[in-house]
């Protein structure tokens, strides 16, 4: 009976399940059975019909599941009893069925296989979110909106310049995943505390073709296990991620706030309810979900680290850690990833909102701006911040505008002109390299994905 929410369907994709579902998963561990075997009968060390026998039967469709559950129950050995019912359906050639190696020669190389597919769909995903990411970037380059510092208003950018940053983050997570690769994604076959000494004198050549039949790299030296400073590099990278997406998840939840409703996440107007009590709520629901995931995807990465240290060549510490954090990691990243380029191909953007957000300091973000005006004139940079300090002051404390404040000055009108004035307080006029600044971003991301071999 399904408990945890991935298995009840709440969490996770269809794609990304069917890599870690147990069936998948045995499926791999047989897939490993059959290139050893194929790999001794190349070089010599069993006959080729046996090779050929066990190469056929290591399938799903002869080794069932159910009968691999029935045997380790008696057993009380997951990877025993798999090659025990390999060996029961190959007839006479089951003798040679994992002849020589170790239960994590299966298991550390099937998940090596698992987690290639894994990172493929996660791969895929942060493509597709960069891509949005851009075109956003590119249709709200020039939409002025408030930049906020410590929660208040700051000074003018754009919503492209935001989203520019945010498409570089996931251009740094996808140049980190790629680049890792190359350490997660490698098998072993080198038998009980690594020394290769059951699968006799052509143990290299025999991991060699094991490794090149499955498409992975061999790691380059081990114990009895692939040391798991490798699956913690992943669950970390992941936990980055993971991260990024509660971050931009955090943004829209605050710019959805009602008091700045600039930004809100998609809401199925004709069905979708936000509250079981206040008919007029529309709650960031998505995005909250997604920063709760990020919570628990971070919780992964402490088991992670702690799986590095086992004893001498090895033990079973980080087996039970791990069936839980690296399916779950994959699992939920995936799903986040998936919900939040839901959100933002769906994204509404209130313009208008987000100009009158700018009005509401009555001009006083654009103190910034009036300060460099009077420097430029002649005044110190000091002088002309204590200058406007006092007059934002007034601009609150009088309740008028910090135009008029400006204007009622005579030691800014003796400087500044009241068209200078104005000139000064136009937020447009005062967002320096901003769209220089995306349009830069934007193009390195085009030539970093055509190099990636995306058409986009």
């Amino acid at each position: 009976m399904p408990i945890l929410p991935i298995d009840t369907g709440r969490y996770g994709t269809q794609e990304m399940l069917r890599v870690f579902e147990e069936e998948n998963y045995i499926q791999r561990m047989l897939d490993v059975e059959a290139a050893l075997a194929w790999a001794q009968s190349e070089v010599g060390e069993i006959p080729r019909e046996a090779a050929e026998k066990i190469m056929e039967m290591a399938s799903t469709k002869y080794v069932k599941v159910s009968r691999v559950k029935e045997i380790e129950r008696e057993i009380k050995h997951d990877v025993m009893a798999l090659v025990k019912a390999l060996a029961e359906v190959c007839g006479p050639s089951g003798a040679y069925v994992h002849l020589g190696i170790t239960s994590y020669d299966i298991v550390d190389t099937a998940r090596a296989l698992q987690l290639r597919d894994a990172l493929d769909i996660i791969e895929q995903r942060l493509n597709d979110l960069e891509l949005i990411l851009l075109n956003l970037a590119e249709r709200y380059k020039s939409t002025i909106m408030i930049g906020r510092t410590h929660g208040q208003h700051a000074l003018p950018i754009t919503f492209g310049l935001k989203m520019a940053v945010w498409m570089r983050e996931i251009s740094r997570n996808i140049e980190r995943l790629r680049e890792c690769r190359k350490r997660i994604l490698v098998g072993k076959i080198t038998g009980a505390v690594g020394t290769q000494a059951g699968l006799g004198p052509n143990a290299l050549k025999i991991q060699e073709l094991v490794m090149k039949r499955l498409g992975l790299k061999h790691a380059e030296v081990t114990t009895q296990i692939i040391q798991r400073d490798r699956h913690a590099e992943l669950i970390c990278l992941l936990a980055i991620i993971a991260s990024t997406l509660d971050k931009f998840a955090t943004e829209i939840r605050e710019l959805q706030r009602t008091e700045i409703a600039e930004v809100f996440e998609p809401f199925e107007r004709q069905r979708q309810v936000g509250s079981s009590t206040m008919p007029h709520k529309r709650n960031p629901e998505i995005c909250e979900r997604i920063c709760g995931l990020a919570k628990v995807v971070r919780g992964l990465v402490i088991p992670a680290l702690e799986n590095i240290p086992t004893w001498h060549e090895r033990d079973l510490t980080q087996s039970s850690a791990e069936r839980f954090t690296i399916p779950e990691a994959c699992i939920l990243v995936d799903y986040m990833l998936y919900l939040m380029i839901w959100v933002l191909s769906n994204l509404e953007v209130d313009e208008d909102r987000m100009q009158r957000n700018i009005d509401i300091t009555e001009g006083r973000i654009m103190s910034e701006a009036v300060m460099i005006a009077l420097t430029r004139k002649g005044m110190s940079r000091q002088d002309a911040h204590e200058l406007l300090r006092q007059l934002t002051i007034k601009s609150i404390s009088e309740k008028i505008s910090f135009r008029d404040a400006l204007l009622s000055n005579e030691a800014v009108r003796s400087l500044l002109t009241e068209k200078e004035i104005d000139e000064a307080l136009d937020p447009k006029n005062y967002l320096g390299t901003t769209i220089e600044q995306i349009e830069n971003a934007i193009k390195k991301t085009r030539q970093e994905r055509l190099e990636r071999g995306l058409k986009e």
